[in-house]
């Protein structure tokens, strides 16, 4: 009778453990499951018409399902969509889906196209692993509608002491830069200016002689037409030269002799005899 109350009290110490474990387990799972997940959006500031990717990060090897959600509540008036993979049409939308463009993923994640200012909220996707573990993430998005209001979303950002630095010295170096051209430029542009100026001065200037006074002309028209000098001897040279004589003839080598063997009688002729 002992032995029996004995065993009896150990089965229900070993019960009430086993409860007590499985209680913790449950417990646990969710809250861990849920710190395991991370929502990645990229852009980290969208504008609008511009596409919205929220890559999902840790999701398990299988499960069975997603639901993203937009809103404070995840509930069915939020519901965006369902993603049941294995299915013919694995995407099923739900009444927050309205007129957007969303495309869902086997691992998790959605593509918003066309992102309007209206899309922002807070946006939670839950995955079912199995009936009793479900993970959740959630993150906020802000569709900046103008550049001004992305210019604003960023000062509100952390920003550690290099990104401060860099923000401060690049329109330093930037402006530095553009002041260095601007002299350089300056200073080329005045030595081209000095340059044609200093040219001119040391150029001699020609000046006429001075007049003394010494000599004075007197310009009178000719009333004869003049004639070069020149010109003039070459006519007068061309009219008074003589005409060449004719040539020579050669005469024959025995000129002489033929003289000596026929003599002129005339000569001998005119001697007229004289009485003695």
């Amino acid at each position: 009778m002992t032995s029996a109350g004995a065993t009896d009290r150990d089965a229900g110490q070993s019960e009430a453990l086993t409860f007590s474990a499985t209680s913790v387990l449950a417990l646990w799972m969710p809250q861990g499951a849920q710190a395991a997940l991370h929502i990645q959006k990229i852009p980290e500031q969208p504008q609008k018409n511009q596409d919205l990717f929220l890559s999902v990060q840790g999701v398990p090897g299988t499960f069975q399902d997603f639901v993203w959600y937009l809103g404070e509540e995840a509930d069915g008036g939020t519901r965006l969509f369902t993603y049941i993979p294995g299915l013919q049409r694995p995407q099923r939308d739900g009444n927050a889906m309205g007129q957007r463009d969303i495309v869902g993923f086997p691992n998790g994640s959605m593509l918003l196209r066309h992102a309007q200012a209206s899309d922002s909220g807070t946006y939670q996707v839950a995955i079912t692993v199995n009936p009793s573990w479900t993970m959740r993430a959630k993150t906020e998005v802000r569709v900046a509608e103008k550049q001004e209001d992305l210019s604003a979303a960023a000062a509100h950002l952390p920003m550690n002491a290099g990104i401060v630095v860099a923000a401060i010295m690049g329109p330093l170096a930037t402006g530095a830069l553009l002041i260095s051209a601007i002299v350089w430029l300056l200073v080329m542009r005045a030595r081209r200016a000095q340059s044609p100026r200093e040219t001119t001065a040391v150029k001699p200037e020609l000046s006429p002689p001075p007049d003394t006074g010494d000599n004075i002309y007197e310009v009178m028209p000719s009333p004869d037409p003049l004639v070069s000098p020149l010109r003039d001897v070459g006519t007068l040279n061309s009219a008074t030269r003589p005409a060449p004589p004719p040539p020579r003839q050669p005469e024959p080598e025995n000129h002489h002799y033929q003289d000596l063997l026929n003599p002129d009688p005339a000569p001998y002729c005119q001697l007229v005899p004289t009485s003695s």
